[in-house]
This record gives structure tokens, C-alpha cells and sequence, in this order.
């Protein structure tokens, strides 16, 4: 595939003409959390077990204000169906997730994207491996296709090399590439690249869209951005996960828990992060920095919920259908004036 590849003529093309493109993610915490979803596999089997509730989270997400509706295919792969014993239901699990999004897409004339990720599978050097990988990655963008997506996302790798491999599949198919990687406790990819140089090699294999995704919350994601966008003439995405990281604990993984002795194996991850999320305000905060950035492809991972979708698109300038129940705090009988509420006399929140 040839670097600065046109995709002029494309719906995705066509968005970032009017504003930035806002895509929300997160749907296997968001389905884990209303217990549809098994945490630890994390394979979208809820596709084909309770379709409406992947049907519902796609509403909620697109009325929050996202313009991508998301095909819920991450690691609906080989190998990971595999670990679940569903590896015959691969072909079905992909193409009712692009049916299940698709409706949506076309209720909300939002951008309907295929889903790829990481596989487990490559391993760097191994020829085999990679040849492995590319093969997952060419059945679900073959589906994809099929199922009409507008783009495919491609997401969630730590190795540049593999990300690189699914640029090009992606590519390959004639249609745009949204490809972003996640950056581990270290500043750089697992094959040494810093993110702004992993970025430029991502869209010299022909993405669209390249940036990052996962592991890192806001604050720690946003110190790499700069570089990013310095660095590639092609739009920058940035979705970080919902959860406060640090310099300490750059990754969501590396989260130390108040109580080690409570949760799994010592950590917060994956199951016990309630503590560690960002606030709707954090979010926002987070949106108009990237935007300042020159990032135009804003959204979120893991640990988003629609009402942090609906506060990033608020903050750079949207008002999304779910804004007409956005917090007014003048109405509340503690928080409100006594001329707004029709009290008396106002209470004092602090005495409550």
C-alpha cells in the first residue's frame, strides 16, 4: 500500500470536512459491568446470546453524541473465540455484529465501522505469526465489507509491527483505516518505537486515522499527543480509557488497589477500577485538550459510559440529542437557589 493514500471520497472523509469525528468505545466493560459479558475472555458472545442489549449500548452511545457506530467485533477472532469454545460461531458472531450496528448506523446516519484488534497470536520475527494474525485480521475486514462498513477501526496493539499488518489489510479491502496503538507503563511500543514514530509508519502502510487507544487514562495519554500530531499529515485519533492514571501508574493495568487483599490477584484491573473513574468534568477537560492538539478523531475506551460521551462531545462544541437532560444544578433542592426551586429558604449542601 502506498504512504498518503486518498480516501477524499469516503463518508469517514466527508465527516472530518464539517467537524471532528467522535467515536465511543468501551462497549465490553460497559456490557461486563450490566452482567452480558464475562470479564477475564471478554469475547462479545452477548452478540449472539442478547442481541438487543448490544442494540441498546449502540443507541445510547450514538444519542451521547458519537458519529461512529461500532461493530462490537473486538476479540471476536479466531483465537479468541477459541478460548471459549465458540470458534464455530465466528463467521455468525461478526456478521450479526455489523447487522446489529449497521441499523443503528443507519437510525443516526452515523459512520458504521468493522473492528479489528490485537491478536495474542503475533509474536515479533516469527513469520509465521504475523502470517497468522493477518489472516484473523483478512476474515473480519472480508466481513466487514460484506456487512458495508464505512471504515474499519483497527485497535489496542502494543506491537507497531502487527498494527502495521492490519493497516495494510485494511487498505487491501478499499476502505479506510482507523488504526491506533496502546502504549504499556513504558513510552514507547513493545518493539521500541515511540508513539509518534509508530504513528508515522502507521500512515506510511496507508491508515487514515492513526493515534492512540486503551491502557492509558487521559493524563498520561495526552502527553504523547503532541508528538503524534507533530508528526503524520493525517487526521490523529486519541481515545483514551475513563480511568485516572498517573506518571507513576501510566497504565489502567498498573493501578495499585486500596485493599490488595479484596480483589483478584492484588489489582484493580479489570474488575475493580470504580474507584480509579474519571468524572464526567475530567472527561470534558481531557476532549477540549486533545482538540487544542489538533486531534479530530476523539473518543473513548475502556470504562466509558454514555454520560462521558455525552460530556466530550459537549466540550468541543456539540450538542447531542442526551443533552437535553444535561445537568442544570439550579433545579436541585440542595444545590439550587431558593427563587429557583420555589423554597423559602435555601438549605445549606454542606449541612446535608
Amino acid at each position: 500500500m502506498a504512504p498518503g493514500r486518498s480516501f477524499g471520497s469516503s463518508r469517514l472523509e466527508r465527516r472530518f470536512d464539517a467537524d471532528p469525528v467522535i467515536c465511543a468505545e468501551g462497549y465490553l466493560f460497559e456490557l461486563e459491568r450490566r452482567g452480558y459479558l464475562q470479564a477475564g475472555a471478554f469475547v462479545p458472545e452477548v452478540v449472539l446470546e442478547h442481541p438487543s442489549k448490544v442494540l441498546e449500548l449502540h443507541r445510547e452511545f450514538a444519542r451521547a453524541g458519537s458519529d461512529v457506530v461500532l461493530a462490537l467485533t473486538f476479540y471476536a477472532h479466531r483465537d479468541k473465540l477459541r478460548v471459549v469454545g465458540r470458534e464455530d460461531a465466528l463467521a455468525q458472531l461478526n456478521l450479526e455484529a455489523l447487522s446489529i450496528a449497521s441499523r443503528v448506523a443507519q437510525e443516526t446516519d452515523g459512520l458504521l465501522a468493522g473492528n479489528i484488534c490485537n491478536t495474542h497470536v503475533f509474536q515479533p520475527g516469527d513469520a509465521a505469526a504475523a502470517g497468522a494474525a493477518r489472516e484473523m485480521f483478512q476474515e473480519q475486514v472480508a466481513w466487514a465489507v460484506e456487512g458495508g462498513a464505512d471504515l474499519v477501526v483497527a485497535e489496542s496493539f502494543a506491537w507497531a509491527e502487527e498494527a502495521r499488518i492490519a493497516a495494510e489489510v485494511i487498505s487491501d479491502a478499499g476502505l479506510p483505516a482507523v488504526v491506533t496503538i496502546s502504549i504499556t507503563k513504558q513510552p514507547t511500543t513493545l518493539d521500541g518505537l515511540s508513539a509518534a514514530e509508530a504513528c508515522r509508519h502507521l500512515e506510511g502502510a496507508g491508515a487514515a486515522v492513526v493515534g492512540l487507544n486503551c491502557l492509558r487514562g487521559p493524563t498520561t495519554m495526552l502527553p504523547l499527543l503532541a508528538d503524534i500530531r507533530e508528526a503524520v499529515d493525517c487526521h490523529v485519533a486519541a481515545l483514551p480509557v475513563v480511568y485516572r492514571t498517573t506518571p507513576e501508574h501510566p497504565s489502567f493495568v498498573s493501578l495499585e488497589a486500596s485493599r490488595p487483599d479484596l480483589v483478584p490477584q492484588g489489582r484493580p484491573f479489570p474488575t475493580a477500577l470504580d474507584p480509579f473513574t474519571c468524572d464526567r468534568y475530567e472527561v470534558a477537560e481531557f476532549a477540549r485538550q486533545a482538540h487544542d492538539l489538533g486531534v479530530d478523531y476523539i473518543g473513548l475506551c475502556c470504562g466509558a459510559a454514555p454520560h462521558h460521551v455525552r460530556s466530550l462531545a459537549e466540550a468541543i462544541g456539540r450538542r447531542p440529542e442526551a443533552s437535553r437532560y444535561s445537568a442544570d444544578l439550579s433545579k436541585h433542592a440542595f444545590l439550587g437557589s431558593a427563587e429557583s426551586v420555589g423554597r423559602a429558604a435555601s438549605l445549606d449542601a454542606s449541612e446535608v
